[in-house]
This record gives structure tokens, C-alpha cells and sequence, in this order.
């Protein structure tokens, strides 16, 4: 299954509770912080709900497997 990196761009300062948590479960917490997660329909739909806060960009399998041996 293809992996995305989602990063924080956007602060959460302002949002309803609902847009806060997704962003946490998608495990980022500062802005600018990143997190690589399977493109899974869930994950894709929470990244939409929170569309304007985040930027995703498609990663590269060999990229996610030499980030995860580190």
C-alpha cells in the first residue's frame, strides 16, 4: 500500500475539538512536524477533514524504508 507524509502547516489554535483530535491522530503536534502514514480510505478521509491545515506529498518506498531503519 502507498505511504504519504502529512505535515502540520497550519496551527490548531481556533479549530473545534473534532479538527484538534485528528490532527493528534494523525500524529502531529507542532507546526511544521511530519508524520509518514499508509494511504489507507480512513487515513485519507481524516486528512481531508483537515485539508486546510496540512500538506501531504507521496513518499517513495525506498524513501520509507531507509526513514524506518533509522
Amino acid at each position: 500500500m502507498a505511504k504519504i507524509q502529512v505535515t502540520l502547516v497550519r496551527s490548531t489554535i481556533h479549530q473545534k475539538p473534532v479538527m484538534r483530535a485528528t490532527v493528534r491522530s494523525l500524529g502531529l503536534r507542532k507546526i511544521g512536524s511530519s508524520n509518514i502514514v499508509e494511504a489507507t480510505p480512513a487515513v485519507l478521509g481524516m486528512v481531508k477533514a483537515v485539508q486546510h491545515l496540512v500538506t501531504t506529498k507521496e513518499v517513495a518506498a525506498a524513501a520509507v524504508t531507509a526513514k524506518e531503519a533509522n
